[in-house]
């Protein structure tokens, strides 16, 4: 079988760590047998200033062909804040229905966290977030606009359906984890009513079908305390799609830094996007040295998304050993090593 994979390097440092990305693809296909097809698409902002398009027509219907889709960064300092954002990563997410948003935090070893006297062994653990409503679905307005009495609604939005087969999905994810097999689901019910009483309607009787998991519950201000105090306590975390994007930021900084944080917006039966979670960094642009890792890392989770689980799991091995024999002492970029010699690194130690 031969993986499609749709590439787009985006904006700043999105081109620098894809290609790392791609050269530790190269050379883990070769002992692994993986075969593989690329297309590579200029979408970001350099193609917005040229032409005024951020996703052009029919470009979701040809990305709908791919087996998988591996993203750099967007984001360019000449662009309004949000243009490319919404139209790019909200519109192939929101179009490819990947409502799925996959966000393992791993602390490796011999990388530094802030949290005194924790280590791989407690910080271990995968938040779950929903990917396609909320307040994301862009719903709301302003009355009054530009004067002393205006006022700006952002409605939150929650659907039976998505909220059910987001929290289906981390129960069958904590499942196939086996590993502590708890799943903690995280939102403010008490205060948010009216959604999140759904949320715990919904969670509840999803639980029913799995006794086997052990169910939880937390309020998302605690759960930030937690993630810190305690990260042991954590084996699958399933929340919304707003608190999905802040407790992963945090869950970022306990493993070591964006420098090392992937993520996956899946869609489970079409076509997923797999993205470092750090931004375009136009400031390090064409200097390499971006730390590609996160990238690598992102790489990792689309292989093991398609069934190339060998493939995966070598370059796993690889960014642990690296990591824990000390070669890399500092994930931040311009302190870490070149971004060229790490994808060099982890493409040596997986062929």
């Amino acid at each position: 079988m031969v993986i499609k994979i749709a590439v787009i390097p985006g904006d700043g440092i999105g081109p620098e760590v894809v290609r790392e990305g791609l050269k530790v693809l190269e050379a883990v296909a070769g002992p692994t047998g993986l075969k593989y097809e690329l297309t590579h698409y200029d979408f970001g902002g350099d193609r917005y200033l040229a032409t005024g398009e951020v996703l052009p027509e029919g470009a979701l219907e040809e990305l709908r062909g791919f087996d998988a889709i591996y993203l750099g960064a967007v984001g360019h300092p000449d662009v309004a804040p949000g243009v490319i954002e919404k139209g790019l990563l909200l519109g192939i997410r929101f179009g490819l229905d990947q409502y799925v948003n996959l966000r393992p935090i791993k602390l490796y070893p011999g990388v530094w966290t802030p949290i005194k006297d924790k280590g791989p062994e407690e910080i271990d653990f995968i938040v779950v977030r929903e990917n396609t409503e909320d307040m994301y679905i862009g719903t709301g307005g302003f009355m009054h606009y530009g004067t002393p009495d205006e006022v700006a609604t952002q409605v939150a939005m929650y659907s039976r359906k998505g909220t059910e087969r987001i929290i289906r999905y981390a129960f069958e994810l904590a499942r196939k984890r086996n590993k502590a097999k708890k799943l903690t689901m995280v939102d403010k019910s008490n205060v948010l009513t009216f959604g999140h009483d759904l949320w715990v309607r919904t969670f509840e009787a999803v639980a029913a079908e799995y006794p086997d998991i052990q169910k939880d519950h937390a309020y998302v201000d605690a759960t930030c305390m937690w993630m810190v105090k305690n990260p042991e306590w954590f084996d699958v975390i399933v929340t919304t799609n707003m608190f999905g994007d802040i407790i992963t930021d945090l869950g970022a900084m306990i493993q070591g830094g964006m420098g090392i944080a992937a993520s996956g917006n899946i869609n489970p039966t079409g076509t997923s996007m797999f993205e470092p979670i750090h931004g375009s960094a136009p400031k390090y642009a064409g200097q390499n040295v971006a730390n590609p890792l996160a990238s690598i890392c992102a790489l990792s989770m689309l292989l093991e998304h398609v069934g190339e689980t060998e493939a995966a799991a070598r370059i796993e091995r690889a960014i642990t050993d690296i990591l824990g024999s000390g070669k890399i002492p500092d994930l931040s970029a311009g302190e870490c090593p070149p971004t060229s010699e790490i994808g060099e690194m982890v493409a040596k130690a997986v062929s």
